[in-house]
């Protein structure tokens, strides 16, 4: 096989070294694929940047051809391009680089495959498939007569009829497809994995991220890895900090590693009475992350409810043993969570289900041997093991004949 790997974030974006990379690296050891290319979007800087292909992949067998936006032009008018010029640029390397099949992640870059094939009938098949201009709608960031989401609805909507096969992230999601009329046949569950070893646990790394920020041994540290707004919690976030720090009282200390601007996010901080002593605010490398987890206690996801995602922060979490303060109806997550332990849900609409859930957050925290036994979700939950499952049930069989 041949296959042409899309993704819709620039070679370095925390999301493609954390979702694409595994993926790449299983599909270089099946013995029935040939060679991948692996196709980003960059822009900004990176868009004029000569890049290097990240090492550990086999040489000749996978290789990397950015899709690289204009610069000086601004976000919206990227974006329409995306879905103009690019198409025609990734025909060329269609008839360049001969793929049997485009495999794409999540369902921007679905949208371009859609593309690809109204110009060439190339198959193609979409993992981490969601309803990506609802959550744009439900959010916010779009409005229902937008020509972005009208658009990429639409989009969606081809990708369900002529994929292939679909991946999505939760179970949730799969069931609705289904009753949505997808043959069940097309499709499989794969949730957002995450290398487990990688993510573990390191009882040095904790001692040495805290003596960094000097932060006592005895203190709970709670961390939240990412954004704020759109489809997460913005000032519901930084009041959860505050009620986070109304509970644990002088103890508390949150670590939030996030691209952000630090000095913004920090003057969010104080305003909601947390002091740059508690608080630590910084864009780390993706490779530091399980080091700066190890340092914390418990974690936070705040993503908006939303039954159809599997943040991949989420698996990161479990691997290094942290319990999740988690909203319900986040993906499988918080049905999870709730029959397994590993966390605690909370509802803003019952502001007492947060000081409930932080009370079992600490509860599970005083448990010996915790970390050990959240640990396990990850294994059960979030494995690579889960993708390597997918790609094989989609590319075992004969599809492509």
């Amino acid at each position: 096989m041949r296959i042409l790997f899309l993704g819709y974030w620039g070679l370095h974006d925390g999301l493609t070294v954390s979702t694409i990379f595994p993926h790449l690296r299983i599909l270089q050891e099946r013995p029935d694929v040939a060679a991948v290319r692996l196709v980003t979007i960059e822009r900004g800087a990176e868009a004029q940047a000569e890049l290097t292909f990240a090492p550990g992949f086999e040489a000749g067998k996978i290789s990397f051809e950015p899709l690289r936006s204009r610069p000086g032009r601004n976000v919206i008018l990227n974006k329409v391009e995306d879905f103009t010029r690019f198409p025609n640029e990734l025909v060329k390397q269609v008839a360049e680089f001969r793929p049997d099949f485009i495999l794409a992640r999540g369902t921007p870059a679905g949208s371009l495959a859609y593309l690809v094939w109204q110009k060439t009938k190339l198959s193609f098949y979409v993992e981490s498939y969601e309803p990506h201009a609802d959550y744009m709608l439900d959010s916010g960031v779009w409005r229902r007569y937008d020509p972005r989401y009208l658009f990429q609805r639409h989009w969606e909507t081809k990708q369900k009829e002529l994929a292939l096969g679909l991946m999505p992230v939760a179970e949730n999601y799969r069931q609705q497809l289904i009753r949505e009329g997808v043959p069940a046949d097309r499709i499989v569950t794969m949730p957002c994995s995450v290398n487990i070893d990688a993510f573990a646990f390191d009882a040095g790394a904790r001692a040495r991220v805290r003596q960094r920020l000097g932060w006592p041994a005895e203190v709970v540290v709670g961390v939240y890895l990412g954004k704020f707004g759109g489809i997460y919690y913005d000032e519901e976030a930084f009041e959860v900090f505050k009620m986070a720090a109304e509970y644990f009282g002088s103890a508390f200390r949150l670590l939030l590693l996030t691209p952000l601007p630090a000095d913004v996010v920090q003057n969010r901080l104080a305003a909601v009475g947390l002091s740059p002593a508690q608080t630590y605010v910084a864009k780390v490398p993706f490779v530091e992350v399980p080091e700066f987890l190890s340092a914390a206690d418990f974690a936070f996801g705040l993503h908006r409810p939303t039954l159809f995602v599997s943040p991949i922060k989420h698996g990161e979490y479990w691997a290094n043993g942290l319990p999740i303060f988690l909203p319900d109806g986040v993906g499988d997550d918080s049905e999870i969570i709730k029959k397994e332990g590993g966390g605690a849900i909370f509802n803003l609409d019952r502001f007492i289900s947060v000081s409930e859930a932080l009370a079992n957050v600490a509860q599970q925290m005083a448990q010996p041997g915790y970390r050990q036994r959240v640990r396990q979700l990850a294994e059960r939950h979030r494995s690579i093991e889960l993708s390597r499952q997918a790609y094989a049930y989609f590319f075992d069989v004969p599809a492509l004949q």
